[in-house]
């Protein structure tokens, strides 16, 4: 596993959100049941974990549906055995603007693989700018509103939530197989989707 060592990403960002939620510990900061640990060698913005023995699963990742708010969307009800690469964006991030089409392209060229894409929505307070976000830029996978940050928080494993956008991919059984702390191409992830969505699905 390439993403061995203890640095923790908490401890290279200098950030006050990050204090403030990405860094929490208390009892109310994690949800108990996952296995996940995040951790970032030297600091690293890509963090692979080659082997799927290795990985560990994260917390419960739920959460209102920004498209209908009133539905639950849930990544191991909703996508139970599918690829799912996981992604935190804010309409108020720059970066996010570039890599959402390159996000799309992911989706649209692996659906029929059992590979999806769900964003987390963080930090919009107003539900409807994240709405016009995803429309005028015609994204069709799904998104979780999360303003307050719950879901991704949720996440767990110390996973740094002021790292805006930051993407977690996921094997067929939700481990977690690789993080990336900066904004994503469709080329940076293509390889990764393909030797996952080859791996045996759970069960198997």
């Amino acid at each position: 596993m390439r993403a061995r060592g203890r640095v923790v990403v908490c401890s290279v960002l200098v950030a006050a959100i990050a204090a403030a939620a990405g860094c929490s510990t208390g009892s109310g900061a994690v949800t108990q049941g996952g296995s996940f640990d995040f951790v970032s060698p030297g600091g690293r913005t890509d963090i692979l974990y080659d082997q799927p023995d290795q990985r560990g699963r994260p917390g419960a990742i739920a959460g209102p549906d920004l498209a209908a708010p009133a539905r639950t969307l849930s990544v191991d009800t909703d996508f139970a055995g599918q690829v799912v690469i996981i992604n935190v964006w804010g309409q108020w991030c720059a970066p996010c603007r570039t890599e959402a089409p390159e996000l799309q392209k992911i989706y649209q060229d692996n659906r029929a693989r059992g590979v999806t894409v769900v964003g987390i929505d963080v930090r919009d307070n107003e539900i409807q700018t994240a709405v016009d976000f995803v429309t005028d830029r015609r994204i069709t996978y799904p998104s979780i509103y999360d303003p307050a940050m719950r879901t991704l928080i949720a996440f767990g494993g110390r996973y740094p939530t002021s790292v805006v956008p930051s993407t977690i991919v996921l094997d067929r059984r939700h481990r977690v197989a690789a993080v990336f702390l900066r904004a994503l191409l469709a080329d940076d992830l293509q390889p990764l989707v393909e030797r996952l969505a080859d791996e045996p699905p759970a069960g198997s």
